[in-house]
């Protein structure tokens, strides 16, 4: 373990004891619900420990409730992902249908779409949609998005290839 990382330990350790319980009470009341406060308080503090550059923090409060601000905005993303991708398939014969485990695996590489997808720009991002999920053509993106045909075949590959990060891992 590097001197970095025990520093970081220690800085987390403190906070948490220092602000762990407002924490909590202000997702409870939040969300209304004790044992998913209690989920990304700790969420939360794992995201922290997981940072490499963490400092101590001016504002520690603001700084732990813009970390669970987004992971809250990305269970509600997660969350709307599953709906519909359960919705879509309730549309399907039953014959067709997937077997409990590879819903659940394709949930899970759904997800991981959506959070690559995610690192994209707007643009990128909606030009591969636009793509994938619309059947738009590379003009018909450019001149949705005020781009040129040739920036929306960028646009496209950054998308494929955050896809086939997710499937696959990132190349070598």
């Amino acid at each position: 373990m590097s001197v970095q990382d025990s520093s970081n330990q220690q800085l987390v350790g403190l906070l948490y004891r220092d602000h762990r319980d407002w924490l909590f009470g202000w997702l409870r009341k939040s969300l209304n619900c004790a044992q998913r406060a209690e989920d990304l308080s700790q969420d939360t503090f794992v995201r922290l420990l997981g940072r490499a550059d963490l400092h101590s923090p001016r504002e520690p409060r603001a700084l732990l409730t813009t970390i669970a601000k987004g992971l809250l905005v990305d269970q509600f993303r997660r969350h709307a992902l599953e709906r519909a991708y359960l919705e879509e398939l309730a549309l399907a014969p039953e014959a067709v249908q997937p077997g409990p485990e590879e819903q659940a695996l394709a949930l899970e590489q759904l997800a991981e779409i959506d959070r690559l997808l995610g690192q994209l720009s707007s643009k990128a991002r909606a030009a591969f949609l636009y793509n994938r999920l619309d059947g738009l053509g590379h003009a018909e993106i450019a001149e949705r998005l005020g781009v040129s045909p040739s920036r929306v075949r960028q646009y496209l590959a950054q998308g494929l290839r955050q896809c086939y990060i997710a499937l696959y891992g990132a190349p070598q």
